[in-house]
């Protein structure tokens, strides 16, 4: 097989899988800004720990491949700045986002971050890269479960119709 047949790390990335993870990469950035904003709205600590550990994972995942795009001589892409915590009681009520709001924007996240994994380890030809992508996707259902659970136990949860056949 030539180029391919050995260690994946030193097989070259094809230009799908470089802008697949280039693009994941944005898109990490941009979850991190959202998530630290977040944290400065929520009052609920179950929702609050789950809002920190998500910010640690994307932190962890972004190094992960900042270094794998580093090696494969890949430009990074611009970082945003971090955003400061403050004090929720200094954000006017009506410019606060509620619990269950804050929720529900973290499921749109977690669904754009499923999908993106899957298309990933779809389109992957290096094993390392498909390897890597798949414990993300599975890191992230975990997320998914856990809001999932806080979602019911906090009655945030919006149940479409219930089909009874």
């Amino acid at each position: 097989m030539g180029i391919l047949d050995g260690n994946p790390k030193k097989e070259p990335m094809h230009y799908g899988e470089v802008h697949a993870v280039w693009s994941y990469l944005v898109g990490l950035n941009a979850s991190l800004v959202l998530y630290q904003l977040l944290t400065n709205h929520v009052g609920d600590e179950d929702l609050l720990n789950l809002l920190k550990d998500k910010i640690h994972t994307v932190k962890a995942h972004s190094e992960e491949l900042e270094e794998l795009l580093k090696d494969n001589g890949v430009a990074l892409p611009e970082k945003p700045a971090e955003k400061p915590i403050c004090d929720r009681d200094n954000i006017p009520v009506g410019g606060r986002f509620t619990d269950p709001e804050v929720a529900a924007c973290m499921d749109r996240e977690i669904v754009a971050g499923v999908v993106a994994c899957s298309g990933i380890m779809g389109m992957s030809i290096r094993e390392d890269i498909a390897l890597l992508f798949a414990g993300y996707h599975a890191k992230v259902a975990q997320y998914g479960l856990r809001l999932m659970r806080i979602k019911k136990d906090k009655g945030w949860l919006l149940v479409p119709p219930l089909h009874k056949g």
